[in-house]
């Protein structure tokens, strides 16, 4: 993918991030968190990538047998961020 596109993509995931914790949407935060690790991963940025998904993992209580939070532990747990 054209770098171009790629800055693209990741300003619209931190804008999707930002607009879902200013409504108090956890799960769609999750999903955009776990989209702009996916893309940062790609780009071999792990230090930048995992974090803000680990944080948001973090907040959740119950849930963990819905696709969202089993793939970001997937994506945590295969990369020594958690245990999922």
């Amino acid at each position: 993918m054209p770098q171009a596109y790629q800055d693209q993509a990741e300003a619209l995931f931190i804008r999707a991030l930002a607009s879902a914790g200013r409504q108090g949407a956890t799960s769609l935060a999750l999903r955009a968190a776990t989209s702009l690790a996916r893309l940062r991963l790609a780009q071999n940025r792990q230090e930048d990538a995992l974090p803000p998904l680990q944080d948001l993992y973090a907040r959740f209580s119950e849930g963990f047998d819905t696709h969202d939070l089993w793939v970001a532990a997937a994506l945590l747990g295969e990369r020594g961020y958690c245990s999922g």
